[in-house]
């Protein structure tokens, strides 16, 4: 389902649902970052998606890592909440969602990374210094960069 992000833009639709999701931020032995590329809005991203009733937070976070990348991973800590009314999601059906997301740190397990062919066009592991060659979305590159930040002691509420 093709989707436009907006943040902060006036001419933004009303937000007319909210709905749970996650993201994962997890980086392999080399410090690089697993991003994906994508299919309904072009943009790269960490891996993740909404939450089904019947799931703990977590599971959700498990699931759509698997189901996103193929790899197996377990949830290490909370990087931070994201629910800032100025960004909503508009869809082709006329959903309009505010942003409610949760950002996990996940550690890789076991599998290879592939794309699934219908949320991800690709699967990539990233260097922090290659980020900015990338079309992230900066709702995405805020998380991103919560993850990054060894610096932080807690979770980043917003």
């Amino acid at each position: 389902m093709p989707r436009v992000d907006y943040f902060d833009d006036p001419k933004a639709p009303r937000a007319n649902s909210v709905v749970p999701s996650v993201t994962v931020a997890i980086r392999d032995k080399d410090g690089r970052l697993l991003l994906i590329h994508k299919v309904d809005n072009d943009l790269w991203a960490l891996p993740g998606g909404g939450h089904d009733a019947g799931e703990r937070i977590i599971d959700t976070a498990v699931r759509e890592v698997r189901e996103e990348t193929g790899l197996e991973v377990e949830i290490s800590r909370l990087i931070g909440t994201y629910t800032d009314p100025r960004h909503v999601i508009a869809y082709d059906d006329g959903e309009v969602r505010q942003q409610f997301s949760l950002c996990f740190e996940g550690n890789w397990i076991s599998g290879t990374p592939r794309e699934d062919g219908t949320e991800t066009k690709a699967v990539r592991w990233v260097k922090p210094s290659e980020l900015d060659k990338l079309n992230i979305h900066p709702s995405m590159r805020m998380r991103i960069e919560h993850a990054l930040d060894s610096t932080r002691s807690s979770p980043y509420l917003g």
